[in-house]
């Protein structure tokens, strides 16, 4: 249902991620300035984000975008159609040169996630779902992998994944609750594509994000088999008019998991 909207974001995430990776390689000077909150623009964030919404805007007029790096227009709102946009997401990996950044486009359909494509600049990595029809990953040759979320329910087994920039009290402490050992940190939203590839179990996200922080990931997660739910339970939307994660968010393999 959602294959040409599918085919742009795919596209354009691939075409701004390379212009991200010509950056990452040549600057030295990445111009960085600090928005509200702290968080850091660069001049990847922006060459990004221009690519991406020129691209959405050319070939689908008639659809709201949200993205990080745009000023909000509250007309959205009125929209049923919403494309969700973080040009850069982990820009603080970005400033670490780490590889641990990605292009995130997600498209909103009521206020649900239907479609949503990560790239990965540093890899070359393409991981893209849409509704009802799985989610898959294209490497940097070319081929193509359906993603399964793993079928393990046993605890002591579990992978759990972690931030590598934002740490919290309650992760801590699940952690010594329940002595996990397989500890994985790594950056943005390849987090949720570790669930959806079957590489790790759980992930707890106890801080606030933001809606373009989780879109894409989420499509791709459910997709993949796995479960996505606000810490209340509660399903997570898109489209809102507070854009805030305010209540974290959940990533489990199966349900059966839920600590």
């Amino acid at each position: 249902m959602w294959e040409k909207e599918l085919d742009i974001a795919k596209k354009a995430a691939v075409e701004a991620g390379r212009e991200i990776l010509r950056i990452y390689n040549e600057h030295t000077d990445l111009q960085v300035e600090y928005k509200e909150g702290n968080s850091p623009l660069t001049i990847a964030d922006k060459a990004s984000n221009a690519i991406i919404v020129e691209a959405l805007r050319r070939e689908f007029p008639d659809y709201a975008i949200l993205s990080e790096e745009e000023k909000d227009n509250r007309k959205r709102l009125n929209n049923d159609l919403c494309f969700v946009v973080d040009p850069l997401d982990g820009t603080k990996e970005f400033l670490k040169r780490n590889g641990q950044f990605t292009v995130n486009i997600a498209l909103a359909y009521r206020h649900e996630s239907v479609m949503g494509v990560i790239y990965v600049p540093v890899t070359g990595d393409l991981y893209y779902a849409s509704r009802n029809d799985g989610a898959y990953l294209e490497d940097s040759a070319g081929q193509v992998t359906r993603l399964h979320v793993s079928d393990c329910t046993e605890i002591p087994d579990f992978r759990v994944v972690m931030s590598s920039s934002h740490g919290c009290k309650e992760m801590e402490e699940l952690i010594e609750k329940y002595q996990f050992k397989n500890l994985v940190k790594i950056g943005s939203s390849l987090k949720g594509c570790l669930v959806a590839r079957g590489d790790a179990e759980i992930y707890y996200r106890h801080n606030p994000t933001m809606e373009w922080d989780t879109a894409a990931m989420q499509c791709i997660v459910e997709e993949a088999g796995g479960i996505f739910r606000q810490m209340d339970n509660t399903p997570m939307l898109y489209n809102r008019e507070d854009s805030l994660n305010a209540k974290g968010f959940y990533i489990l393999n199966r349900i059966e998991n839920l600590l």
